[in-house]
């Protein structure tokens, strides 16, 4: 067996995932337990491997093939299982995460769906220089919005930044109240940019799916509000729900597309 290609068995090393074995659209919470939380929106699942901080389940929802990937916190993580999954034969990933709102105006609770990154992580430049952008694919992000609002969703779309850092890169004090100027300015300097929100593992996801001609998005719920100094986890039900509705329509336009010999979303083909 070779090192290149770890496997155990003819199981990806980490994920322990068989390819073929798994749906092709895969959501990607970070914490474990939050696959399990994804799955009840599901009309039916199952565990197949849980290694690591990849636990994978398999499933259905509106007769469309569903899976979801933990991917533990962080880009190193989650550039693991984009890798691996890929090779299984997935396409499509989504990030369901939780994140932290730097301006006015977005309440704990809400959603951000990410339609780039700032590259803040190291992952990503592990993979391409500093100039690539780092951005989330139209479908996906078309699909994340109409998800949202048929659910009804308050939601915001924008920037992302993916950091590596919890504390001092997301400009809290470290340990006895470390602080350094990178961390005093993170926060001002990326809201005078615009940028919505704050978490760990956006940016790699986009960066590696669209080297690889893969198809990527992200919605965070808001657990923080960087602005008002508040925190609160909410609103992870609602994320499970767009992100589960944003699988099943996205299958339903590639299977317009493939109806009609399209290789690309359009608004013309939409109206069809």
């Amino acid at each position: 067996m070779s090192a290149k290609e770890p496997q155990v068995g003819d199981e990806f090393y980490h994920v322990r995932v068989r390819r073929g074995e798994i749906a092709p659209y895969v959501l990607m919470p970070g914490d474990p337990d939050r696959v399990l939380k994804i799955a009840q929106f599901w009309d039916e699942g199952r565990e197949i491997s849980f290694h690591r901080e990849y636990r994978v389940w398999n499933g259905r929802v509106g007769g469309v093939g569903i899976a979801a990937c933990s991917t533990g916190i962080g880009a190193p993580s989650t550039a693991i299982a984009v890798e691996e999954l890929a090779r299984a034969g997935c396409h499509t990933f989504i990030r369901v995460g939780s994140c932290g709102a730097i301006q006015p105006g977005i309440e704990i609770g809400d959603q951000i769906i990410s339609v780039a990154a700032v590259r803040l992580e190291g992952t990503s430049h592990q993979y391409a220089s500093p100039s690539y952008p780092a951005y989330a694919h139209y479908e996906v992000v078309l699909a994340l919005i109409e998800a949202a609002e048929t659910l009804g969703a308050r939601y915001h779309l924008g920037v992302t930044a993916s950091t590596d850092s919890f504390y001092p890169g997301q400009g809290r004090p470290g340990y006895r109240g470390y602080w350094w100027s990178y961390s005093k300015n993170i926060i001002d300097d990326l809201r005078a940019m615009n940028v919505l929100n704050i978490e760990m593992e956006a940016s790699a996801l986009f960066v590696i799916a669209s080297l690889y001609g893969l198809r990527s998005g992200a919605v965070c719920s808001v657990f923080a509000n960087r602005v008002d100094d508040k925190f609160g986890v909410k609103g992870e039900e609602t994320t499970s729900k767009i992100a589960t509705e944003a699988v099943k329509i996205l299958a339903e336009w590639d299977e317009r597309k493939k109806m009609h010999g399209k290789n690309h979303l359009s608004a013309s083909l939409l109206k069809l």
